[in-house]
């Protein structure tokens, strides 16, 4: 696939051939290279065939291979001790307790745990995937209603690394009344790729759950942005899995209650969320790009009266 018009390669020729910023570059340059440039969607189909075989043998090589590459892959909160695919290992839910919900009201929380990526203001309805890199809200929410809803609002961006805990869970208590879908590619998602490609998060096949809060006036998006070997999304308020095979309407109806913390859905690998709050709530303090934050935690502030 040659690249896109869109596609942005940093240059390498003033970097000293053999120096450690060179090596940096030529790995980054594979690691696009071998997870963009492959057949992705075919790529995503077959992994999620592979992913579900249930045999006890294969699963424990895949799951060993898959320590090798993710050594962070942590076991030891899920709530099964054994997994009959891979696919069950991906989807693991924790044990109990594991992951306390801050019981501030005031506070609403990490839906995940992820990487803290560009995160801060909407300038109007502009946002930032990486620095230089900016998109629309009408380019990513595909709805003039929720473009209005979140402009000059406030956004973070949550990266699930392939060896996190998938599930998402609600930030706050509230209902929510339908998802939009829609459909896309699946690049990879990294951060290499997001400093490379243009409106990427706009590119990918992704859900938008637009969550009614109790409070007048406040409202949280959370969009759900499917990825190569990821493209597959589960929620439990809507009967169709949203996957590449999916058909169906992109305005979901559905009728959901919440309370903060509990589970939404999950992604069926490691992807990324992007949650919107709309004008006037704020980044809690504790935030900082390149952090971990875990489901539970603090993410955005109310705002004050």
């Amino acid at each position: 696939m040659p690249p896109s018009e869109t596609e942005v390669f940093p240059v390498q020729a003033a970097v000293p051939r053999g120096s450690w910023l060179s090596r940096v570059f030529l790995q980054e340059d594979l690691n696009f290279l071998v997870t963009n440039r492959i057949p992705r969607r075919l790529a995503t189909r077959f992994m999620g065939w592979f992913s579900k075989l249930p045999t006890g043998p294969l699963t424990r090589v895949t799951i060993g291979l898959w320590r090798l590459f993710a050594p962070d892959l942590d076991l030891s909160e899920a709530k099964a001790a054994r997994f009959r695919s891979l696919h069950d290992c991906f989807i693991r839910e924790l044990r109990p307790g594991v992951r306390p919900i801050d019981p501030d009201p005031e506070v609403l929380t990490s839906p995940c745990d992820a990487i803290v990526g560009a995160h801060g203001h909407v300038r109007g309805t502009e946002v930032f995937q990486a620095k230089g890199f900016p998109y629309s809200l009408q380019d990513l929410l595909g709805d003039p209603e929720l473009v209005e809803r979140y402009r000059d609002g406030v956004f973070v961006t949550l990266r699930l690394k392939s060896s996190f805990y998938h599930r998402f869970h609600a930030p706050c208590d509230g209902a929510m009344k339908r998802v939009v879908y829609i459909s896309g590619d699946t690049w990879n998602v990294n951060p290499i790729a997001l400093r490379r490609v243009e409106k990427l998060f706009c590119k990918n096949e992704r859900a938008v759950l637009d969550l009614v809060l109790p409070q007048r006036d406040q409202h949280v998006a959370i969009v759900a942005v499917a990825a190569i070997l990821v493209a597959s999304i589960q929620l439990h308020c809507l009967g169709p899995v949203l996957d590449l095979r999916y058909r169906g309407p992109n305005l979901l109806d559905c009728d959901a209650q919440f309370t903060k913390g509990q589970e939404l859905g999950y992604f069926q690998h490691g992807s990324t969320l992007v949650v919107f709050a709309s004008r006037g709530f704020q980044l809690h303090p504790s935030l900082a790009e390149g952090a971990l934050v875990r489901m539970g935690q603090p993410l955005l502030q109310r705002p004050t009266t």
